[in-house]
């Protein structure tokens, strides 16, 4: 990650922090660690989307028209159908936006998005990281406090 996309952290000298300041300041990095995890575990669903649509349109033959597939409704009701065009699918890019995309340009697009979400996924780890050595920072000096070492 780049100077350029890191976050500007303040600097706060842990020596002139009394015990209440301390335990405030790790239960928001704790809040915040919090969120950096639920962002992941969403990024980490959106990734394997991607990846399992990006599967998916491997297995679309070229001579696949005409062919008889069972089309999901849920996860357990299917009604039948019949491929028209297997040169072509119909993706989801969000808020209820449909795109008509050839397969090649279909498989172009889950890639970048593929790529995106690692990309995003690898910034929040490396600032969930860097949080949580602040977080032990401040639970050692907390210790120190409890037990009257500092």
């Amino acid at each position: 990650m780049s100077s350029k996309d890191k976050p500007e952290m303040q600097q706060i000298e842990l020596n002139k922090l009394n015990l209440q300041n301390l335990t405030q300041i790790k239960k928001q990095l704790d809040q915040e660690l919090g969120v950096f995890q639920d962002s992941l575990q969403a990024l980490k669903i959106a990734q394997s989307k991607y990846k399992e649509s990006a599967e998916c349109l491997e297995k679309i033959q070229p001579d696949a028209a005409g062919s008889n597939i069972m089309v999901p409704l849920t996860g357990s009701m299917f009604v039948p159908g019949k491929i028209e065009d297997s040169e072509k699918v119909l993706i989801d890019v969000g808020t209820g936006y449909y795109l008509n995309m050839n397969i090649e340009n279909a498989r172009d697009y889950f890639k970048r998005k593929v790529n995106f979400v690692t990309d995003q996924m690898e910034k929040i780890q490396a600032i969930g990281i860097e949080k949580s050595r602040i977080r032990e920072g401040k639970l050692l000096r907390i210790t120190f406090f409890k037990y009257k070492l500092y």
